[in-house]
């Protein structure tokens, strides 16, 4: 079975790549360079060179493929809509990834008991309309001939096993708190997200053989509050005193508003029973401190 992998060279997809290659898939990548491409063919990963706004690229080769999984850009509709073009009426899988800060809110360091799955109606943040609108869309695929599927992990730690071994939030924390001295979080900290670790790949295996056309799955194996995780760096790294707190301003002047208010600053509760439920998903690692613990050096 031949794959169509976008975001190969990322994270999320690099590690995605490193387990379907590893289970007997064949892989085709779309990257930006020649660069690029030969670290690609070194992992046995096909490239294709384009980029996200390479429709004809996107169509031709998500055609010539199996599967198609979409690991790039999650707030895109541009590629999404092309994907499903090219798949119209085949049949085909399209697995795309989405994010829990769907659910997300401004509560600036704010503590919120909302535990989110898939059936419960949940209030939309105007700021993330445009992301919950690319996951209706390609659920919707489902009428145009697409057995399509959204898979929408949370904060994802640990190291990755493709070209980019370095997810986002956690690796910012890090480097924020050697720059500082200091390990910071929003207000009190006491905003929590789910967390899983990049074990989650084996979420998309499972998927290809057993998610229903229009399925959508949260991800997740434990939570803590951003405070937590910022105690954990700061003595890792075995600064003096105790993790610091930033305000909301300060942080979207350091990370930009996005991060600030939805990476950082947010809950993002999710529940993952119903993927445990239908795909038999079973992942070990539970605890994001306890991952810091055994692998944060100074």
């Amino acid at each position: 079975m031949k794959i169509f992998l976008t975001g190969v060279s990322g994270y999320i997809g690099g590690s995605i790549a490193t387990a379907l290659l590893a289970t007997g898939y064949e892989v085709v990548g779309l990257c930006r360079s020649a660069k690029k491409a030969e670290l690609l063919e070194q992992r046995g990963i096909t490239p294709v060179i384009g980029t996200l706004s390479d429709e004809q690229t996107l169509f031709q080769t998500a055609q010539s493929v199996d599967i198609v999984i979409n690991a790039a850009d999650a707030d895109n509709p541009f590629v999404v809509e092309v994907l499903l073009q090219a798949l119209a009426g085949s049949s085909k899988k399209l697995i795309h990834t989405s994010g829990s800060s769907i659910v997300g809110d401004r509560a600036a360091g704010e503590y919120s008991d909302r535990i989110f799955h898939e059936d419960i109606l949940r209030p939309i943040r105007f700021e993330k309309v445009g992301r919950v609108a690319v996951d209706t869309q390609v659920i919707e695929g489902v009428v145009r001939g697409v057995h399509s599927v959204v898979m929408c992990p949370c904060l994802i730690y640990g190291y990755g096993t493709g070209v980019n071994t370095q997810s986002i939030q956690v690796p910012r924390m890090i480097e924020v708190a050697r720059k500082y001295q200091a390990a910071r979080y929003i207000g009190k900290g006491e905003n929590v997200w789910s967390t899983i670790h990049i074990e989650v790949v084996g979420a998309y295996l499972l998927a290809l053989k057993k998610a229903p056309a229009g399925s959508f799955f949260f991800l997740e194996n434990g939570e803590s509050s951003f405070k937590e995780i910022a105690e954990m760096i700061h003595s890792k790294l075995s600064y003096k005193g105790t993790a610091k707190s930033w305000t909301i301003e300060e942080t979207v002047q350091e990370w930009g508003q996005e991060a600030a208010h939805f990476a950082f600053g947010s809950n993002s509760r999710i529940n993952s029973s119903k993927a445990r439920n239908f795909l038999g998903w079973i992942p070990k690692h539970s605890s994001v401190s306890d991952w810091l613990k055994k692998e944060l050096k100074p």
